[in-house]
């Protein structure tokens, strides 16, 4: 007679298993599982229904299970398609949202890719849920950006400027080398030989200055679509003046905003971009103060339960810009504005906090650092 609990890895179940009796009720995966199935995965659907299938082949995994899973990877910080295929067959959660399937990490990552745009309009689509339900008031929301590191070296990066003086300096070595390139040929292999034969170091110095004009041309259509951006804003705000004055009799003050000639801009000389993620930019980190080829990470968060309502990634160093757009973003994420806002330093700017988009808030941005052995003051901008 055996003083322990009976233990038999090689027993089989008597009766199938219920995987829902895996999980306390209260677990994350329950509760993901169950507010997936409010969610409204029509655009997903159709997008299978217009295939046309020929009966061979296996069928693809429910839109549902897969939505399922990679919400409950990325609430568990777990985004890899590889690490997610394995949590499948190893974590209790990952087995119980798949209903014990296991897609593979191929399948995982073509599913996301073929549908980012209706997986980011599910984030509304749960906001709205949490609205309903009351986890988010909108009452006050804060705003804050953290720098997320690129998968590339800020080494592989070069500005406008330098491109400009390795581009000239490039073409004059390519044009040595060809000419020397057509010496040596005639005179050691004759003519009509192959291009095999020129020297490697033509051939690098060739595809390198290939990849700075394409680099160069990236950089000059960013600019000028910029330009273009700021010309529609400044159209915009001297038409408002306009209405103003035709208001009110009296002409608006400050200097009219200048329009930007987009065809004849050109960019600045330390704009930069990097040749193995041209998306990412070279960024200060605020918290290691040391400078890293990054992007700027958004997110609007509601003060009752801190729900993230809406999130961004940029490739702008600084936060200054990102005031008016990512609170605009939250208020359509929602369908209402936020009652309040509130910022660090780095969010300011008198543009930024006087934009009549966001008159119906209150804004709480601090001016300026304070120095140690100041006195507070109140910095509340509305």
């Amino acid at each position: 007679m055996t003083i322990y609990k009976p233990y038999d890895p090689d027993q089989p179940y008597l009766l199938p298993p219920i995987l829902q009796e895996w999980l306390p009720e209260s677990h994350l995966a329950n509760f993901i599982h169950e507010m997936v199935g409010e969610l409204d995965l029509g655009a997903i659907h159709k997008k299978y229904s217009k295939r046309k299938r020929d009966g061979r082949g296996q069928k693809p995994f429910d839109p549902e299970m897969m939505v399922g899973l990679l919400f409950y990877a990325y609430c568990t910080g777990k985004p890899s398609s590889r690490r997610i295929e394995k949590a499948s067959y190893e974590e209790i959660p990952y087995r119980v949202l798949t209903a014990n399937q296991h897609p593979d990490h191929d399948t995982i990552a073509a599913f996301r890719q073929e549908n980012l745009q209706e997986l980011a309009e599910l984030f509304s689509q749960v906001l709205r849920l949490c609205q309903a339900v009351g986890l988010v008031k909108l009452g006050h929301v804060a705003l804050d950006g953290t720098k997320v590191k690129a998968n590339a070296s800020k080494h592989k990066a070069m500005s406008y400027g330098r491109m400009s003086e390795a581009e000239q300096q490039l073409e004059q070595e390519v044009a040595e080398l060809l000419k020397k390139a057509e010496e040596a040929e005639d005179r050691h292999y004759g003519k009509g030989k192959s291009e095999e034969s020129l020297p490697k170091e033509l051939t690098r110095r060739q595809q390198r200055l290939e990849k700075i004009r394409q680099a160069k041309v990236a950089l000059e259509q960013e600019a000028k679509e910029q330009a273009r951006q700021a010309a529609a804003e400044a159209e915009a705000k001297i038409a408002r003046r306009r209405r103003q004055a035709e208001e009110t009799g009296q002409k608006a003050k400050g200097r009219e905003p200048q329009v930007p000639d987009a065809e004849q801009v050109v960019p600045e000389a330390k704009a930069q971009r990097n040749f193995t993620d041209p998306e990412s930019r070279i960024m200060k980190d605020g918290a290691s103060k040391s400078f890293e080829q990054a992007y700027n990470a958004q997110a609007v968060v509601d003060a009752h339960r801190q729900v993230i309502v809406a999130a961004e990634v940029t490739d702008q160093p600084n936060d200054i810009q990102q005031l008016v757009p990512m609170l605009e973003k939250a208020a359509a994420n929602l369908g209402s504005t936020p009652e309040k806002a509130s910022a660090d330093t780095g969010y300011f700017s008198e543009a930024a906090v006087t934009d009549e988009r966001l008159k119906d808030i209150d804004l709480y941005v601090a001016t300026r650092r304070q120095k140690q052995g100041d006195m507070p003051r109140n910095n509340r901008m509305t």
